[in-house]
């Protein structure tokens, strides 16, 4: 028994530092943008593909690489994302110019989709028993707090003792290891073969449709919601995306077996995650954009100041959020965090122009660590209903979800953000004060998203009652605890 649990504590260590190696690299880049525009040449609307490129590949793939996962078997999905991430990191290490650079961030997009959309259901068939699954979920959950603040400090380091080049060869010796480790870590699963699902036209809609969507609203900052270009592109993706439902619902095989939508708690977990993840991600960014623009912080000072929030959200979501959804339930857990979240947002919505960090910044900050316990409810609950050989598509549509959040937020709220700011200017404000006002309205408007969400779970999720009778301070599993992140 005990070589079983220590088994799925290095399988469960395993998928942690993958996910890590992703978060890592999302976070990282964006502080040595800066220097790669200097060395390599890049123009200011070229220089967003550093970063676009990465994210259309990822956000339009998870939904085929969970699938597929399902079909092939999740191991070997996860070998080969986490493969070609590694060879991807490697050569965007050694970019000499924009084009190479550009290719090199598309095709870590298409490795981290690979690996990241099997790993929760990985996850999730490791660990089928509800306490054991929601500590696994608590320290899967510890790692991507790690991961972003890591990064965003890391990035700082890298980028000003040696160069920007090293943001992405770093990823090298945890790719290999990572390998190494889960080839006898991991549980080996043959896939129900393609015959089962392979359905290449509902793939063709589904991986056209999410790449030209979140395509377009990545650009809206450039183009303008009401835009012919936003609204005609956004038209056909819709299209793209609707084929694929009236596919699915008519094909013999489908790709995405339609009752995973069916339930309402599972349906319900993925609105409620993509108006968080809009509305935290968008907290990321313009709290950075506020630190560097209006109170003149650097690179390396910006990743600090926001140090401590990914600290107290990661060790949250490690130490508190297991024993809290024994006691309460993840749909309890969810509510308590999002309430606290969005207390914090409130707050950022009245940040002064020469603002104090201890007594502006920080207690706001360390209220966003609520996050420590949406993610990990959010996570159980979108995961709750997934059959066995549906767990790599499940954990797909949930990242899917994460990351269509993420870009919808961010593309609005810093249009927001752009179009205040343009009327204080106009009205006389001076610059600090014009780019504040856009702030607060951002952080304004994702304090209503985080509300928007607390509806949707009140009205939507179900979730089973809690056993009153498990301790809540139950020790911890030893599969668990003997994980080393």
């Amino acid at each position: 028994m005990n070589a079983v649990l220590r088994a799925r504590g290095t399988a469960l260590g395993v998928l942690s530092a993958a996910m890590l190696m992703t978060i890592l690299d999302g976070s990282i880049v964006t502080v040595a943008l800066p220097a790669i525009q200097d060395d390599l040449g890049f123009s200011a609307t070229g220089l967003s593909w550093t970063v676009n490129a990465y994210l259309i590949a990822f956000g339009g793939l998870l939904l085929l690489a969970g699938r597929l996962g399902d079909l092939v078997g999740r191991k070997t999905m996860f070998l080969a994302g986490n493969a070609v991430f590694t060879v991807a990191s490697l050569l965007a290490g050694a970019a000499t110019g924009p084009a190479v650079l550009i290719a090199a961030r598309f095709l870590q997009g298409v490795g981290s989709a690979m690996a990241a959309a099997v790993v929760l259901g990985i996850l999730v068939t490791l660990y089928t028993e509800p306490g054991e699954r929601a500590r696994a979920i608590g320290i899967f959950s510890f790692t991507g707090a790690a991961g972003a603040s890591i990064g965003q400090v890391l990035g700082g380091v890298l980028t000003d003792a040696l160069n920007w080049h090293w943001i992405f060869l770093i990823n090298l010796p945890i790719g290999l290891v990572t390998i190494l480790l889960a080839l006898p870590a991991l549980p080996r699963d043959r896939g129900t073969g393609l015959a089962g699902g392979a359905d290449v036209a509902g793939a063709l809609l589904v991986t056209s449709g999410l790449m030209l969507g979140i395509y377009t609203v990545v650009k809206i900052e450039q183009y303008g919601v009401a835009s012919a270009h936003t609204l005609g592109l956004g038209a056909l993706a819709i299209a793209l995306l609707a084929g694929f439902f009236v596919r699915q619902a008519k094909a013999a095989a489908p790709l995405m077996p339609l009752r995973l939508l069916r339930s309402r708690t599972t349906s319900g977990a993925y609105l409620a995650e993509i108006l968080t993840f809009s509305a935290m991600f968008s907290f990321q960014v313009m709290v950075a954009l506020y630190m560097q623009n209006v109170l003149g912080y650097g690179a390396l000072e910006t990743g600090l100041a926001m140090l401590p929030a990914a600290v107290a959200i990661g060790t949250i979501s490690l130490l508190v959020y297991a024993r809290l959804a024994r006691r309460f339930g993840e749909r309890g857990v969810l509510l308590a965090g999002l309430a606290v979240v969005a207390a914090g947002l409130a707050l950022l919505a009245r940040v002064p122009v020469h603002a104090s960090y201890a007594a502006d910044l920080l207690p706001p900050m360390l209220l966003i660590a609520g996050a420590g316990l949406v993610i990990p409810a959010l996570t159980g609950l979108a995961m709750s209903g997934a059959r066995p050989e549906d767990a790599g598509l499940a954990s797909g549509l949930f990242n899917t979800a994460q990351q269509i959040g993420m870009a919808i937020g961010i593309a609005v709220l810093s249009t927001l953000a752009a179009s205040r700011t343009g009327s204080l200017l106009d009205a006389g404000e001076t610059t600090a004060s014009a780019l504040t006002g856009g702030y607060r309205l951002a952080f304004g408007v994702g304090a209503a998203l985080l509300v928007a969400s607390i509806v949707v779970t009140l009205a939507v999720l179900r979730a089973p009652k809690p056993d009153a009778s498990a301790p809540a301070h139950a020790p911890a599993e030893p599969s668990v605890t003997s994980v080393t992140l």
